[in-house]
């Protein structure tokens, strides 16, 4: 089942969890929509180890420094994740460019949630987005960022799988609980749980779903 974007409400409530949402007519530009996370992970495996390898042979950053800089990326991503998942991907605009932005760049999966080819952000915003982030920490840290910015990118695969398998696959038993507060995000408190990959900051934040409404 295909829905063209003009015929879409974006209502919450609204959840179909068969089909796939059709955003653009021009199909190069609809093909760009999607990917598989095998196609993120030959894009940014190769990366993460590249720059380890770089910063440690040619910037000169000490082995310890480096481990401890790629565990503090890892760590920032999932506070990353926290802010953008509820201050950018939850926008609520009012224009009808706004709305559509935000409908294509979030809202679409809120409709669709278990469309598994929208799941992880597609190749090339994904190339212009991480661009951005590692020229603004390569201005903050210098050649450091070669150690953080690895960190920083595994915590973004670590979620996009994590993601993924919650949509598409029943949860191990160690893992119910991000099973159950992404589900709630979805189906019951779309204003709760904004972590994926941890719980953590919507502890902090006292964002964590009602266990009452699972």
């Amino acid at each position: 089942m295909a829905v063209t974007f003009e015929n879409i409400v974006m209502d919450l409530d609204k959840i179909n969890n068969k089909g796939q949402a059709r955003l653009f007519k021009n199909r190069y530009l609809e093909m760009m929509t999607k990917t598989h996370p095998v196609v993120i992970y030959c894009m940014y495996f190769p990366v993460i180890f590249f720059m380890l390898y770089y910063g440690s042979a040619y910037k000169g950053v000490p082995k310890l420094t480096e481990v401890v800089l790629f565990v503090a990326g890892i760590f920032f991503w999932s506070f990353f994740e926290y802010l953008m998942h509820r201050y950018v991907f939850h926008l609520v605009l009012e224009s009808k460019a706004g709305k559509r932005f935000v409908y294509t760049m979030h809202g679409v999966h809120h409709e669709f949630p278990r469309d598994k080819e929208r799941l992880f952000m597609p190749p090339v915003p994904s190339i212009f987005v991480s661009g951005a982030i590692l020229l603004l920490m390569y201005a903050a840290m210098g050649w450091y960022a070669m150690s953080f910015f690895p960190g920083f990118l595994l915590g973004y695969i670590i979620y996009g799988s994590m993601h993924y398998a919650i949509h598409a696959f029943a949860p191990p038993s160690w893992l119910k609980a991000l099973w159950r507060n992404h589900h709630l995000h979805h189906y019951k408190s779309p204003d709760k749980g904004f972590g994926v990959s941890s719980v953590l900051w919507d502890v902090v934040f006292g964002t964590v779903p009602s266990k009452q409404k699972a």
